[in-house]
């Protein structure tokens, strides 16, 4: 029989976007070294996701193992837009030394860089072999921003095969299903309702019902997932962004939202797009006046 896993709870925690709740239960005692770094990992990971970098940043040092570093590299890079050529720069010279590039946190941290970067073809080379559940379910993120479905669902098929009942298995199942579209959004719903009958509610699961309602045309009761989001975490990215888009569909002001997520998240896709739409448009204007 396989031991029990110690840190499937800090994962699980870590997956489903309950970031406080994987860094204050991740005192774990008679862990490996290996697992001890893994731990660490997951926990300034959390950080990062809370927007603690500099905290990252600063307690991670020369000395800490590679898998350690790669995640203070990533902190590194989100920490503001000042810092992501040197960022991209170290990671490269990394990935490109035969003793570190094979490192999954390292092709891992490099697969998230290049996503966030937007070279998805880059980001590939890194993540496509696998040998991780994360990696895994990254192709999957990967290849549905490049419109390749097909892609996706072959990572899916090998994410079932290892382990169906995974977390990150029915998450990039759930993504899968959203891209498709049509009837398999209401089974993208009823996953992220399973995990909201299984785990504590999260800014990610209530994002992910408010979404699947949002393409079944159902807009105040996601408004209503938002709205409890936001609850949780008033600085959300993706709950502002799905809030404008959703308040518009309601004919409801979305200024404050807006507004909000220029402030918190200048670099947002979201915000990206709607400056440059409104770029185009001023053009136009004045092409015409």
């Amino acid at each position: 029989m396989a031991a029990p896993d110690a840190l499937f709870s800090l994962r699980n925690n870590f997956y489903l976007g309950a970031f406080q709740a994987a860094i204050n239960n991740s005192d774990i005692s008679n862990l490996s070294e290996e697992e001890s770094i893994e731990r660490d990992c997951f926990v300034y990971r959390s950080y990062i996701a809370l927007g603690s970098h500099q905290l990252v940043i600063n307690e991670i040092d020369s000395s800490a193992a590679t898998p350690l570093q790669a995640v203070k590299l990533l902190a590194l890079y989100l920490s503001g837009p000042e810092n992501k050529d040197s960022a991209i720069a170290s990671l490269k010279e990394w990935l490109a030394d035969p003793a570190m590039g094979n490192i999954p946190t390292l092709r891992l941290v490099a697969g998230i860089i290049f996503l966030h970067h937007q070279e998805y073809s880059e980001a590939l080379k890194h993540t496509n072999a696998g040998g991780t559940m994360e990696l895994h379910a990254l192709n999957v993120q990967i290849y549905l921003k490049m419109c390749r479905v097909d892609h996706a669902e072959k990572q899916l098929k090998i994410m079932q095969q290892i382990d169906e009942d995974h977390t990150l298995t029915q998450l990039a199942n759930a993504w899968l299903n959203l891209a498709v579209g049509g009837s398999k959004v209401q089974e993208a719903y009823l996953i992220f309702q399973d995990f909201s009958e299984r785990f504590p509610m999260t800014g990610l699961i209530l994002n992910g019902k408010a979404v699947c309602c949002m393409h079944m045309g159902n807009f105040d009761e996601a408004e209503s997932f938002l709205l409890e989001a936001l609850n949780k975490d008033a600085k959300d990215a993706e709950t502002l962004s799905n809030l404008v888009v959703c308040c518009l569909h309601l004919n409801k002001p979305t200024t404050r939202y807006l507004s909000q997520l220029k402030v918190t998240h200048p670099e947002h896709m979201f915000v990206n797009r709607l400056s440059s739409a409104e770029e185009n448009f001023e053009r136009a204007a004045q092409s015409v006046a």
